[in-house]
């Protein structure tokens, strides 16, 4: 039998199942991740481990344990090989070493959620036939969903640069008298980014009680905590008060359907000055819905864990802020930040 061949370009590709078993088994891969954050693995490196015998005396492990793992990391490009001894890759001495400013070791303890995310996913084609979750209640989105406060104390390092980038975005610096709502504050980063480049904006976050513990914490160790208040409670019930000049709804929107999302945009503009900005930080998909792949792939996460929840496109925001009443938005990269911001005006 003669198997027929993809091309790319002009070069011939034989078909191959590498990518189905390979997909099929992804779960190692996350345990083996969650696996070196845990043992800190990525920083006994840091700190001079190199061969397997001293990797294997800093984390606490067997020889034979601290091998495979270490060559299943470079096999992942989170570490590089030469001999015997083990480095680094760019990424991992960034974002995975303890002693770096931008470390993001602590996300996994809410993206490595199994018990809790990965059950979202044990019969997607269910999910799929009904075009939301199956698990009981709303899924990620039921009230005081205990998750969220795991997000807002696991989550804050990884949103730390895109709460800085977007603050210089909307020129926080300038340093105008701001009032300022953060909707669905989870860590309170993005307010408090704001408030820590303009002394003199107030931030008010809104969140489920609990969840706004972190968020209070945050704004402490920070400095920020006079001029952040705290407001409890679902974003489609508490009353907001008026005379906003900044909203900020960070990977929130993404949770709920279309005509939601329109109520509550709604009810933000009628919070707002005539001249407030409303800062939207999302997976934004292209009009393909299949790049980029972070943003595109995000689709998914929403379809297994809440009840109509989707990654919308530019278009679909452009149009559920305008249904609302706002005037324009705009579109912004956050480069090579993942996701996008969308910023709208009244």
């Amino acid at each position: 039998m003669i198997i027929p061949m993809a091309h790319v370009g002009t070069q011939p590709i034989s078909p191959t199942p590498a990518r189905i078993f390979e997909t099929l088994n992804a779960y190692q891969r996350t345990g083996a991740l969650r696996a070196a954050i845990e043992l800190d693995l990525f920083t006994a490196i840091a700190e001079g481990g190199k061969t397997v015998a001293e990797i294997a005396e800093r984390v606490d492990a067997s020889e034979k344990g601290a091998r495979v793992l270490c060559d299943y990391l470079c096999v992942m490009e989170f570490l590089t090989k030469s001999g015997s001894e083990y480095e680094l890759s760019p990424d991992s001495a960034l974002f995975l070493n303890r002693h770096s400013p931008a470390y993001m070791g602590t996300a996994a303890q809410f993206l490595g959620e199994i018990e809790r995310l990965s059950g979202y996913f044990n019969d997607v084609a269910a999910a799929v036939r009904k075009g939301g979750t199956t698990m009981p209640g709303d899924g990620t989105i039921e009230p005081e969903n205990p998750l969220w406060v795991t997000f807002a104390r696991s989550m804050a390092p990884m949103m730390r640069p895109p709460s800085e980038a977007i603050a210089k975005l909307i020129d926080a610096p300038a340093g105008r008298n701001w009032k300022v709502l953060d909707i669905a504050a989870g860590h309170g980063m993005f307010g408090i980014a704001v408030a820590k480049q303009n002394p003199n904006a107030r931030i008010v976050a809104t969140d489920w009680a609990a969840v706004l513990e972190v968020a209070r914490e945050n704004a402490e160790k920070a400095g920020v905590s006079e001029r952040y208040s705290l407001l409890p409670g679902s974003a489609f019930e508490v009353e907001f008060g008026t005379g906003y000049d900044v909203v900020l709804l960070t990977n929130f929107l993404h949770h709920f359907s279309v005509s939601t999302c329109e109520g509550l945009l709604e009810k933000i503009r009628a919070a707002m000055k005539p001249d407030g900005i409303v800062v939207t930080l999302e997976f934004i998909p292209n009009e393909d819905r299949i790049s980029p792949p972070v943003d595109a792939g995000f689709s998914m996460m929403m379809l297994a864990s809440t009840p109509e929840g989707d990654a919308y496109t530019f278009t679909q925001l452009e149009s559920m802020f305008r249904q609302a009443g706002f005037s324009l938005s705009e579109l912004h990269e956050l480069l090579p930040l993942p996701q996008r911001v969308v910023l709208s005006y009244y």
